[in-house]
């Protein structure tokens, strides 16, 4: 049996994978540190056919940090079976009319943030932070997070500013697996009903070989919190695929997580996705 095929009793959607191209019509940033294959997004739909995934969320890939000129065109190309999340400079006063730009004129659904656990990511702290989480909440885009799990206070103090405002915590803040305790910053979002969280990353926490039990007892404790209404799957692909086929990324949570029942997997593999990115 094909993957497609033990797809068939179950609607896909895919909320995180990253596009790149090498393409001197498309630069990457200065001092990027790019990997010398591509992530095309041919190449994304080939893999989305082949494993049953309807359709699919980009998040603009940090190699070209805050120029969204790819992946616009990327949409613009294929708006059937792509949304797409942009990424603005924390750093820049003006980040909430750039968002309002990419969100009204190039049709981005959200912006991703992601804060270094060390000095560096203090700006989420910072006055820039309140006009730009405003921003969001005015314009009814998604803000997304990738944050270290030390950085979950940081955000909550922002999430109770914002409590109408849809947040996406992304891999489930990287909790470490042998420090499984961390967790319960995140799990205290549960309280917020517009907290959402990515149960991704499995294979890169974990310490095993797939089905990555170990990492799966993250994802078991976020489900008996939030519940499967506010968790969704993904494949962060083509990030780490040394860890884990995209195949794998589906197959862990379709067939592995035994905690999971047929109406759970209808919520976290696409009416999930679709509360916080509706597909037309």
């Amino acid at each position: 049996m094909t993957a497609a095929a033990a797809l068939s009793n179950y609607h896909i959607l895919d909320p995180h994978v990253h596009v790149w191209k090498h393409d001197a019509h498309f630069p990457f940033a200065p001092g990027a540190k790019v990997p010398d294959y591509d992530a095309t997004p041919e190449m994304l739909l080939d893999l989305m056919k082949a494993n049953g995934v309807e359709k699919t969320v980009i998040i603009q890939v940090i190699h070209y940090r805050y120029d969204n000129s790819y992946l616009a065109a990327v949409l613009k190309q294929y708006p059937r079976f792509f949304q797409g999340v942009c990424r603005v400079d924390p750093l820049d006063p003006a980040a909430p009319d750039h968002l309002t730009r990419l969100s009204e004129q190039q049709g981005f659904r959200g912006v991703r943030l992601s804060p270094a656990g060390d000095a560096t990511g203090d700006w989420i702290r910072g006055p820039l932070m309140p006009p730009l989480w405003k921003r969001c909440d005015q314009l009814k885009v998604p803000m997304t997070l990738l944050v270290p799990i030390s950085r979950v206070p940081d955000v909550q103090k922002l999430v109770d500013s914002c409590p109408d405002l849809t947040v996406v915590i992304d891999h489930m803040a990287d909790c470490p697996v042998d420090h499984p305790e961390q967790l319960e910053a995140l799990a205290e979002l549960a309280r917020y009903p517009k907290v959402f969280v990515k149960i991704s990353h499995t294979w890169s926490l974990s310490r095993q070989s797939y089905p990555w039990l170990d990492s799966q007892r993250l994802v078991k404790r976020l489900y008996d919190t939030f519940g499967p209404q506010r968790l969704m799957w993904a494949t962060d692909w083509p990030i780490a695929n040394d860890r884990a086929s995209y195949a794998q990324r589906l197959a862990v949570v379709r067939d592995e997580m035994k905690f999971l029942n047929a109406d759970d997997k209808t919520w976290i593999l696409s009416k999930t996705v679709e509360r916080v990115w509706p597909f037309p």
